[in-house]
């Protein structure tokens, strides 16, 4: 039986949510019996009290947690019983234990481990002269000692005698767990990551240049340059220090002060400096305990915290990125144009029917010397024409600025068609994938790119989850988080966007079926598979006839599957088959058709939705049901939109401070956002140049997909750096001894300043001369483009261009 009752549980994950016990429990029920998060959300409301899936989430991972802590609660229990030491004092102490870190400290005296000084001095003996000096300080210690001096015993002399009793005092004062406890969130406030350069690696290193002398906060260090610090010290390039104890203005400590820990452990144990024989021995005995043991462990303990929350902070980035991509507005059925662009290679061409097939391929070579333009214009212009091509998708590899510019020459050709510049994050994944070869049997690898990048631009949520969602790249540092973690986040974003969506069972392929909730693999297989051998199905029943596809699942997966077209019309809604009477009862008390009351705005509003409510049926579905009516189906992704990419502007090089620009943004960090120009390489719109507002999200402002317009601040070529703002008022560095780069040399490019403690008088406080009062005001938010505005409270200065200037490049930050 559990040490920690449900309830228990359910009581402290509502309290962390700020919801009923009552509405925790029965999402664990539900979850433990099988359901999934999206259907909870969506279809078990009433059970929940309306719990979202973003809490639904949260109380998922939570609950992982503390079933974990108890698992490990009951081993740690059993182990100290078996060693016949736990009372009801620890008992107690071990159950209150919140989270691992403080049970661990409770158990760490009562771990089996091998012999240790202490032990070895205690079975010599020597406890009780430790208790002596401790207590009575006024004792001389080379006279206490001597009484204990026994060569049987292995005391050759005085000092093996006083040297096993401090051995014993350490390990006191390392274990105990309260003491250790505070000491660690001291030092977790208080201390400073501190960086600095290996010795003869300043020009191998030099990507890792902004943390060659560097110092911040513990608690303010974001996760991105973290994990940067984290891989420099990994590849041998940085040193890494914990400065647990920093002194004000990076004053040294004097020397022989004992440290604010070491006095700490002193008061605990009533041990101080009052002239007494035993005073000194004591001290250095605390000394030893906060330098060799305690600190150490202090230590470690941090490093794995900020690593911890850096990873956890990465992840969160990785999935909110990644939602927003696959939540990214689909242009629709519309036959389109491929191109997957290289150089030497040619670019590969592919054509797809509004139902995604791949119809055609080619390979053309329109950067391949004279001639090959016009010859390749040809054929793509003869695709367009066969099939009716309305959309062309570009990738945005190498050579996309190129092949852009003959996709323009295309459109001028053909009016309405649209082109379009779509990220091929992962194409090359799915194209040496073992589904893409059996979805493209016969079709060269180089060529699945090209269907890939069609498809994607006709609906990115379906062809993306083709491809591991860790291959998708909008992450930062993703190969060094932990890939367990990583993998089950983004699997839940995954999931979580596709149910919301919905699926159309007659067209889906099977790794979006298998998305769907309570499909499997396997189940997914099966449904194709049916569909192949009886054609498209006409009704949600009809899903009861596929092998292995249960009551269970079917009760999990009906609400998120669309059949289109019909015997049922709510079969192409989502509303679940098991609230079909309450659609029923509404038509009858509307005295008309289901078939027209769905959509029927003015019918619906009419109704009273409490007319409807039974003892299956709450208000909470009833409410659900009635909007779904309204508006059958709906996809709740945003409008398809294309931004234009300026002519002339195709490389770094093209750029110039002050131009006005229309780009689209491609990933979001907690420092900014990337926008793509069509130049190559992303530019960088600081956290600070996204608002007027102060913006502590820059998801509150933009999100990837989102088609901007920006103004050029500062242009590096050498170093591939492009300084954007969505201020478009604001002026273009230049004045006040600015660098070439927009940069004074003072501020680093994420804020921080080097060999100095970052805190909020110092992050964005430094101009670079770009402004009288060394702000940059941009254009009130009513006249500014929705794209630009923050959401958040005002009132934080603006970051110097400096640190636009000197931000790091999106291949330096999101390496894949």
């Amino acid at each position: 039986m559990p040490l920690l009752t449900l309830p228990s549980v359910s009581r402290r994950i509502a309290d962390e949510l700020a919801v009923g016990e009552h509405q925790v429990s029965a999402a664990v029920a539900l979850l433990d019996g099988g359901a999934t998060v999206p259907f909870v959300a969506r279809y078990r409301k009433e059970a929940t009290g309306g719990l979202d899936d973003a809490q639904l989430r949260t109380l998922d991972e939570r609950l992982r947690y503390l079933r974990e802590l108890d698992a490990r609660r009951t081993a740690v229990l059993a182990s100290i019983e078996e060693q016949g030491r736990l009372d009801d004092a620890l008992r107690a102490s071990i159950m209150a234990a919140e989270t691992k870190s403080r049970l661990e400290d409770i158990y760490l005296p009562f771990k089996p481990r091998r012999r240790t000084k202490a032990q070895i001095a205690r079975e010599a003996g020597l406890e009780p002269l430790a208790d002596l000096l401790l207590a009575e300080p006024g004792r001389d210690p080379e006279t206490e000692a001597g009484a204990y001096v026994d060569a049987d015993r292995g005391v050759a002399d005085t000092q093996v005698a006083l040297d096993g009793a401090r051995s014993i005092l350490v390990e006191r004062f390392t274990e105990d767990a309260d003491l250790v406890g505070e000491l660690r969130e001291r030092a977790w406030k208080a201390g400073d990551l501190v960086a600095r350069v290996v010795a003869g690696q300043e020009t191998a290193g030099e990507k890792f240049s902004d943390y060659f002398d560097h110092r911040e906060r513990l608690t303010r260090a974001p996760s991105h340059r973290i994990l940067a610090m984290l891989r420099g010290e990994k590849e041998g390039v940085l040193l890494l220090d914990l400065d647990l104890d920093p002194q004000p203005d990076g004053a040294r400590p004097v020397r022989g002060e004992p440290s604010s820990y070491e006095r700490s452990i002193a008061a605990r144990f009533r041990i101080q400096a009052a002239g007494r024989p035993g005073d000194v021995w004591l001290a250095e005995t605390v000394r030893l305990a906060w330098r060799g043991r305690v600190g150490t462990r202090v230590d470690i303990d941090l490093r794995l915290r900020l690593r911890e929350r850096a990873e956890k902070d990465a992840i969160g980035v990785f999935a909110a990125n990644l939602r927003d991509l696959l939540l990214a507005a689909p242009a629709g059925p519309r036959a389109t144009l491929g191109l997957d662009p290289g150089y030497r290679t040619g670019v590969k061409v592919a054509v797809v029917d509004s139902t995604g097939k791949a119809v055609d391929t080619a390979v053309v070579y329109p950067h391949q010397g004279s001639g090959r333009w016009d010859q390749s214009l040809a054929t793509l212009s003869a695709l367009v024409t066969k099939y009716s091509v309305e959309l062309v998708a570009i990738g945005n590899g190498t050579a996309s600025r190129e092949t852009d510019t003959l996709a323009g020459q295309l459109v001028g050709r053909h009016p309405g068609l649209t082109k379009v510049v779509v990220s091929e994050a992962g194409a090359s994944v799915y194209s040496a994938s073992a589904y893409a070869s059996a979805e493209l049997p016969g079709m060269d690898v180089s060529l699945r790119g090209a269907v890939s990048i069609a498809r994607r631009l006709q609906d990115p949520l379906a062809e993306l989850v083709k491809i591991d969602a860790r291959s998708i790249g909008v992450g930062q540092y993703q190969h060094d988080l932990p890939q367990g973690d990583l993998s089950r986040s983004l699997d839940a974003v995954v999931e979580d966007a596709v149910n919301g969506v919905g699926v159309d069972v007659n067209t889906a392929s099977v790794p979006l079926l298998t998305r769907v909730s309570g499909l499997s693999t396997s189940l997914a297989e099966s449904i194709v598979a049916h569909r192949d051998a009886h054609g498209a199905f006409t009704s949600r029943r009809a899903l009861k006839a596929v092998p292995r596809l249960g009551p269970k699942a079917f009760e999990q997966a009906a609400g998120f599957l669309r059949v289109r077209g019909g015997d049922e019309p709510l079969d192409a809604s989502a509303v679940h088959p098991e609230s079909y009477p309450v659609a029923r009862a509404m038509a009858a008390k509307a005295r008309c058709g289901l078939g027209e009351l769905i959509g029927s705005t003015e019918t619906l509003r009419g109704l009273q939705p409490v007319d409807f409510v039974d003892e299956r049926h709450g208000l909470p579905t009833v409410l659900d049901v009635l909007a779904e009516l309204e508006k059958p189906g709906r996809d709740p992704r945003p409008t398809f939109a294309t931004a234009r990419f300026a002519d002339g502007v195709e490389k770094v090089a093209d750029l110039v401070p002050g131009m006005v620009l229309e780009g689209v943004v491609t990933n979001c960090a907690a420092f900014g956002a990337f926008v793509d120009v069509g130049v190559h390489q992303d530019g960088l719109v600081h956290v600070s140049a996204l608002s007027d507002r102060f913006v502590s999200d820059p998801r509150e402002v933009v999100k990837p997909g989102d088609v901007v317009t920006v103004k050029v601040l500062t242009v590096d070529v050498r170093r591939g750096r492009i300084g954007l703002t969505l201020r478009l008022e604001d002026p273009v560095p230049g004045a006040g001894g600015a660098d070439a780069d927009g940069s004074t040399g003072k501020t680093r490019g994420d804020g921080t300043t080097r060999g100095t403690r970052t805190d909020k008088s110092a992050e964005g406080a430094r101009s670079t001369g770009a402004a009288e009062d060394g702000r940059r005001r941009g254009r009130p938010e009513k006249d500014r483009p929705a794209q630009g505005r923050g959401r958040g409270s005002s009132g934080r200065p603006p970051a110097p261009e400096g640190a636009m200037a000197e931000a790091l490049r999106r291949a330096g930050l999101s390496p894949s």
